[in-house]
């Protein structure tokens, strides 16, 4: 039996190795056509199609304020920011407009919904915001995502290609607050999430698209049927992306890395917003998903180690051990450091293996039940990805 379990960690290993290594592979690619966009950025004025910004808001998040001026700092010639929540009186909505008053050059517009109509609250944000949008490049980003002054030319680029319908943007987690937890949570979306992008790109081509920040032509949208083909869905971004991919348009992963800010400070809101996001995968992507688990390398690392010890060869643990440790430290250098640009080097050298092995427990936690908590509501997800209220 204890051999068995050392056959195990073996195989583990061997499989996420595999992984990283198309990671790696990956990476020069990503880096060259970067340099390649940064060389057209320096060339201005470049592509600059007047820009509608969509921001959807629920409540005043860590930060906020802040999180917003960065977005209307933008070194772009011409831009509008919509805003958007359920009531009138959100502060989040109070926020922005205190902000806006700060930047009159900007033309700024205010909605709430009332009582949405669809499951996903925010499609009717999406919906109010897309029919009084002045231009027709939609740029869509997260009340959590803070940006850089070159962030709207840099989405904007890609879209001088008639065949873009789509773009989407990587992030490096920053935690808002600092943290522990929170630091443990940024880091995988650094590493884990940007190292299974570049490799379902290099594998199938972009056929997704990540919430944090999106970009679609106005045209596009209304072809797929409006923002209401997401109503029904949890994982929204990823419907969208899809969405754009099957009508035959190319959906773009941009050079430009944001930050996401990780507002979960404690243990418990940290672990039910990755148990989420996993589950979330799960129903979006089932085979993916389920093939995720050997992708991970320290639990098998871990199983190697403890088998060893038990089958008294402690070299030989000590060696798989290591061997796992070796694989996450090359994602957390080439994924984290490289492509996104996470200048934590603790998060990266000292957090990350330990946030692999708490990947797999999430993954392992998605299979347990079905039910998601989100905005304060239970749904219960289904084949497919859709959701439903829980009874």
């Amino acid at each position: 039996m204890l051999y068995a379990l050392l056959a195990l960690a073996v195989f583990g290993l061997v499989t996420s190795t595999v992984f990283t290594g198309m990671v790696l592979w990956a990476v020069p690619g990503y880096l060259r056509e970067r340099r390649m966009a940064y060389a057209q950025l320096d060339h201005p004025p470049g592509f600059t199609p007047p820009l509608s910004l969509l921001k959807p808001l629920h409540g005043a998040e860590p930060g906020l304020e802040a999180h917003l001026i960065t977005f209307f700092e933008q070194d772009y010639p011409a831009y509008e920011i919509l805003f958007c929540t359920r009531t009138a009186d959100d502060p989040g909505l109070a926020i922005a407009r205190r902000v806006a008053a700060r930047y009159p050059q900007i033309p700024v517009k205010f909605f709430s919904t009332g009582e949405p109509p669809y499951i996903n609250a925010k499609v009717r944000s999406m919906e109010l915001m897309e029919e009084a949008a002045a231009y027709d490049i939609l740029v869509i980003s997260d009340s959590d995502v803070r940006v850089s002054p070159d962030y709207l030319r840099a989405v904007a680029l890609p879209f001088a290609d008639p065949r873009v319908g789509g773009l989407t943007c990587p992030y490096r987690g920053v935690a808002a607050e600092g943290g522990f937890w929170a630091r443990l949570e940024a880091v995988g979306m650094s590493v884990e999430m940007t190292s299974g992008v570049l490799v379902a790109r290099m594998m199938e081509g972009m056929q997704f698209t990540l919430g944090p920040t999106m970009a679609f032509r106005r045209e596009t949208i209304r072809r797929m049927g409006g923002f209401r083909v997401t109503a029904d869905y949890c994982a929204d971004d990823f419907i969208l992306g899809n969405e754009t991919y099957r009508l035959g348009q190319t959906i773009v992963l941009s050079h430009h890395a944001i930050d996401h800010m990780v507002i979960n400070a404690s243990l418990v809101q940290s672990l039910k917003h990755q148990v989420r996001w996993m589950k979330s995968t799960r129903f979006s992507r089932p085979k993916g998903h389920f093939g995720t688990a050997l992708t991970f390398s320290m639990p098998f690392g871990l199983l190697g180690l403890i088998a060893g010890i038990a089958v008294h060869h402690v070299v030989v643990g000590i060696g798989l051990f290591a061997w796992a440790v070796a694989s996450r430290l090359a994602l957390s250098i080439a994924v984290g450091n490289w492509v996104v640009g996470d200048r934590d080097w603790f998060n990266l050298l000292v957090l990350y293996p330990m946030r692999d092995l708490m990947g797999f427990c999430f993954w392992a936690a998605s299979y347990l039940s079905s039910k998601i908590l989100w905005r304060g509501r239970v749904f219960r997800l289904l084949p497919g990805g859709k959701m439903r209220a829980a009874g």
